[in-house]
């Protein structure tokens, strides 16, 4: 089985949905963890909210930082920071395969709860259809 780190930077939302998405959608392949280079501290509420309203299971998430995982080996690390809204991105060091899958942050969104709730949807799209189609 390989072994995936999802990073970004607060680890509360997207690196966390990714996790959780990977083991629900791949774990037959593939077994993930998630972290950040500056984490937040708490898990973003809609993050889990969207998660459960799609039937992912999600045990106990907590915002981590990367060096939780020093020392540890993977054989994938995707990062999933949106570079074009120049958000810093942190960078995993060691042997193993990257992929960017940049996307907006969905706890940045203001406006109205129809606003909010439709960026994590869009989230979570956006990370089903790469976990389909890359990690098939």
């Amino acid at each position: 089985m390989k072994r995936i780190l999802v990073l970004c930077t607060g680890n509360s939302c997207r690196s966390i949905m990714g996790e959780a998405m990977i083991n629900a959608l791949a774990g037959d392949k593939f077994e993930a963890v998630s972290a950040g280079s500056k984490p937040a501290g708490y898990v973003h509420p809609k993050s889990l909210e969207t998660l459960k309203k799609h039937g992912i299971a999600v045990n106990e998430p907590h915002s981590k930082s990367w060096d939780e995982f020093e020392g540890t080996s993977f054989d994938l690390v995707i990062t999933v920071c949106d570079a074009a809204a120049s958000e810093a991105c942190p960078v995993f060091f060691g042997p193993h395969e990257k992929l960017h899958w940049g996307m907006p942050d969905p706890a940045a969104v203001t406006g109205s709860d129809e606003d909010i709730n439709q960026a994590f949807e869009d989230t979570y799209q956006f990370l089903k259809n790469k976990i389909e189609t890359e990690l098939a």
